[in-house]
């Protein structure tokens, strides 16, 4: 565990996270996971059915709901406009921006991608992330996922997840 990260911050775990089907988002690991997922993953905006695909791969990172990373194969790049600017993730690398764009409406920054990943990520090489916030509708499988509190994070929450969630007030020195 990192530095900044303590035992002492650590939430207790809630009985809820004991249930079958459940995660609790502070067993995820630190450094993060990547792993598969064969889940179905859609992506609307502006009546567009932007993203579908059965070949995705979220990342676990502790305190934090899952982020998953969609084959750009799978993704209308059309609709995708690179933005300026790029953020570094210590563990990822540096991610570049792209605004979603369909006829006058545009959701600035709504999705990111890593065009060359740490090589402990390089299965998404260039796959597209998107924001759940600033868009229409994110699914897994049926089930309309809600953003990431926080503006920043771009991870999705599932019923199945349990917090507390990194982004939440309160969050911020985890």
């Amino acid at each position: 565990m990192g530095a900044e990260y303590s035992a002492r911050r650590r939430p207790a775990r809630p009985p809820e996270a004991l249930e079958p089907g459940r995660e609790w988002v502070w067993d995820y690991p630190r450094p993060p996971r990547l792993e598969p997922v064969a889940q179905r993953i859609r992506v609307q905006f502006s009546g567009l059915l932007i993203a579908d695909t059965r070949r995705a791969w979220r990342v676990l990172e502790t305190s934090h709901p899952p982020v998953y990373y969609l084959p750009p194969g799978d993704v209308r790049m059309q609709y995708l406009r690179p933005e300026p600017g790029s953020s570094l993730c210590e563990w990822k690398g540096r991610a570049a921006y792209y605004s979603l764009v369909v006829g006058d409406r545009v959701a600035r920054r709504a999705a990111w991608c890593y065009p060359e990943p740490s090589p402990s990520f390089a299965a998404i090489r260039s796959h597209l992330a998107f924001y759940a916030g600033t868009l229409d509708g994110c699914f897994l499988e049926e089930e309309r996922v809600r953003a990431q509190p926080g503006g920043f994070y771009g991870g999705w929450i599932t019923d199945h997840l349990v917090g507390p969630f990194k982004g939440e007030p309160g969050s911020e020195g985890w």
